[in-house]
């Protein structure tokens, strides 16, 4: 049986406020060729497919457009819900998409139901199991889960109802003596962030926290018995061992995953179970940069051409802050969407910290001096005509405020 993995879609993301549903479109449009490519039986999405609980109605067009041309093109569905979907919205007549092949794993309360499929070793058992919230589980799912307090006491609860069911089916197996039934492969379908994951993996910053009080990493252990473990959450592709891998999501959706690369990965299950697995690369529709140096100087250098169709973040390294920076960056660099002002000082030059010179600060009006001074960059940023203006609108102001407060 012949896999595709993949996750992440975030259908309905923007990209710093900048619409990239082209630019998706363009990349999932791969997924039913591959289909037809490389003769691919399951396409497994391993959870947020959409970015929103509430996703617009587009988005629910474009993922019903997709799941049929993907079926049409002869491949059976599974997806699971991750932390960025409704469950309840995703699953919506789920009963009745089963019945055309495309199934979705999105009940927190019953993670173990199986997807069976067969080809010509026997049985395969996909296990889509949802994005696990434990507070959700706890509440919900009976008091097997009464004490499930972190994701991966969830996953652990799951996965444990998961090998009884396989279990289950390998007696069931045996008992039919069935040449043709054997010993049933499994893949499960995980929206996590598990144990082993590099701190600098790319897209890593995005998704790290799925718990209100901080990192819940789930153990590699409890994915141990299974022939293939397709796991959504990180943005990148990722094998935390051979046979438990992320795919990552098919657009970049944050500036730290500049030059990975997009894809899925293409499974292959064969009698034993897993037997091997290969990428295949979404095209990149606006590749990310970023750039850095004095605005004068990032305007007129010529080498800096290639980046003119480029997604670009760019940090400012003038000592004060230029004005209409953004409008005249994107005179050039058209799609420039995120500017950072970092001033270029020598170590002696450095700025004494705010707290430092706000300590120092006795009156009012030396506390708006020094915030101003402090948000502009340095002392340098006041350095011209239009200070000494300001510093009249300031003394008129506080005198103001002054008559006010002696009124009272």
């Amino acid at each position: 049986m012949r896999i595709l993995h993949t996750s992440d879609w975030h259908i309905g993301r923007t990209f710093h406020g900048e619409s990239v549903r082209d630019h998706l479109q363009t990349a999932l449009a791969c997924i039913p060729n591959w289909v037809r490519e490389h003769h691919i039986d399951v396409v497994a999405v391993a959870g947020d497919v959409f970015d929103s609980t509430i996703p617009a109605a587009w988005a629910f067009n474009m993922l019903t457009e997709l799941v049929a041309e993907i079926r049409e093109a002869g491949a059976i569905v599974i997806i699971s819900s991750g932390n960025h979907d409704s469950a309840e919205r995703l699953r919506y007549m789920s009963p009745l998409t089963a019945k055309g092949g495309v199934y979705f794993g999105a009940d927190a309360c019953s993670p173990c139901t199986p997807v069976v499929l067969n080809d010509e070793h026997g049985s395969v058992r996909f296990y889509p199991v949802p994005y696990l919230e434990p507070a959700i589980v706890r509440t919900r799912a009976g008091e097997s889960a009464a004490e499930v307090r972190t994701q991966d006491q969830a996953m652990q609860w799951a996965l444990q109802q998961v090998r009884e069911d396989l279990n289950a089916a390998e007696v069931s197996a045996s008992e039919l003596a069935d040449a043709l039934t054997g010993k049933p492969r499994s893949v499960v379908l995980a929206h996590c962030f598990a144990a082993g994951v590099r701190q600098d993996v790319p897209g890593a910053d995005l998704e790290r926290d799925l718990s209100a009080g901080g990192l819940d990493v789930v153990s590699l252990d409890h994915f141990a018995p299974f022939d293939y473990v397709a796991l959504g959450h990180i943005h990148s592709r990722m094998n935390l061992t051979e046979r438990i891998r992320y795919s990552g999501s098919p657009l970049h959706y944050s500036f730290s995953e500049t030059g990975a690369e997009r894809g899925a990965w293409l499974v292959d299950l064969d009698a034993a179970g897993f037997a091997g697995a290969q990428w295949l690369q979404f095209p990149v529709p606006r590749p990310l940069a970023r750039i850095s140096g004095k605005l004068d100087d990032l305007l007129d250098d010529a080498d800096l051409s290639c980046h003119t169709d480029s997604w670009l973040q760019v940090t400012l390294t003038d000592n004060q802050r230029p004005l209409d920076a953004m409008s005249r960056l994107r005179q050039r660099f058209p799609f420039t969407v995120h500017l950072v002002h970092i001033p270029e000082r020598s170590p002696q030059d450095a700025p004494r910290s705010y707290r430092e010179t706000l300590a120092e600060a006795t009156s009012d009006r030396d506390r708006i001096i020094a915030f101003l001074q402090h948000v502009r960059g340095g002392s340098d940023a006041t350095n011209d005509a239009n200070w000494t203006r300001e510093l009249e609108c300031i003394d008129e102001l506080l005198d103001e405020l002054a008559v006010e407060a002696a009124d009272r």
